[in-house]
Parts: C-alpha cells; structure tokens; sequence
C-alpha cells in the first residue's frame, strides 16, 4: 500500500468515527447520478442535501431551490425533451 493510499483510509476512517459517513466530506464519486425528474421531485430534502455534498455543490436555500439546483445540475436537456 502506498503512503497515499494509507492516508486516504486513515481519513475515511476517521470521518466515518466522527459519524460523517459517505456524504461528510468530498470525495468525486465515480458514476454521474441517474435519477428522474420525477425522482427529482420527490426525493426528501436530506437525500438532495447529501447529493448536492457528495458532488461539491452548494446546499444552500429552501427545498424547491435545492431541487430545482439538482436538476438543472444533474439532468441533460435531451433528458427532458421529448424525443
């Protein structure tokens, strides 16, 4: 194991002490979030919170705001459109 490697884990191991879990801190995550308008809208203010961290994104302002930032961030406009 390299040096860097070993301080990698030593730091995930202590924000995961510090009750950080996978959205404490950033991290690029390997795989482009795939979720749905619809899921968009419905999904509960603490999953956007920890989606917005996990990307480095700002979470700031109310839940139609966050939301509304989340879609616009996540979702290509050929998504939208109709085909």
């Amino acid at each position: 194991m390299t040096g860097g490697s070993r301080e990698y884990s030593r730091g995930r191991r202590v924000a995961e002490a510090e009750g950080k879990g996978r959205c404490g801190y950033f991290e690029m995550p390997l795989h482009y979030p795939r979720y749905t308008k619809a899921e968009y809208e419905t999904m509960p203010e603490w999953k956007l919170d920890c989606l917005l961290r996990e990307y480095g994104l700002p979470v700031t302002g109310n839940l139609a705001h966050k939301r509304s930032f989340a879609m616009g961030a996540f979702i290509w406009q050929s998504q939208t459109s109709p085909a």
